[in-house]
């Protein structure tokens, strides 16, 4: 009986790379969306405070609105990109832990049908249980026959 699991592709991919990749784009929208929600409130504040003297002075004003909006361009980028940032690492991780626990409950779905996986995953829980036994080394191979299952059956999305 051979007991060796076989490597997929998906176990050999650091979870951290995927995701980054798969939400730079959307981070860049964010951060654009942002700077230019920022940008718009500063102007239109500035607007209302120099509203009574921009009657007199046209010009004058529009040349301070414009200073205003490059400047909160200015100041605002580096922010905006960094909350970006932060907003989609949540949301990042928020759904990698949401589809690890679809996968764990179709996991034990299957196993509920399945004697044979219900086994392994008994006696995984066995040597969790075993103080003996670090806990490194059982979650290893659950992850393994979850990543196998994962390529086998193609539901390795999100």
């Amino acid at each position: 009986m051979n007991t060796s699991v076989e490597k997929s592709v998906l176990g050999q991919m650091p979870a951290g790379q995927v995701v980054k990749a798969a939400s730079t784009g959307y981070t860049q929208n964010l951060a654009v969306g942002l700077l230019a929600a920022g940008v718009a409130a500063l102007v239109v504040l500035v607007d209302h405070m120099i509203d009574g003297w921009a009657e007199s002075h046209v010009l004058a004003s529009w040349v301070a609105l414009w200073a205003v909006a490059v400047l909160a361009i200015v100041l605002l980028r580096g922010a905006t990109r960094l909350m970006a940032q932060r907003v989609m690492t949540g949301l990042d991780t928020w759904s990698a832990n949401l589809a690890r626990k679809r996968a764990d409950e179709r996991l034990w779905a299957m196993a509920k049908n399945d004697s044979r996986l219900m086994d392994d995953l008994q006696s995984a829980m066995d040597r969790a249980d075993d103080e003996s036994t670090p806990v490194a080394d059982v979650v290893t191979p659950l992850k393994s026959l979850r990543t196998i299952h994962m390529a086998r059956t193609r539901t390795y999305y999100i």
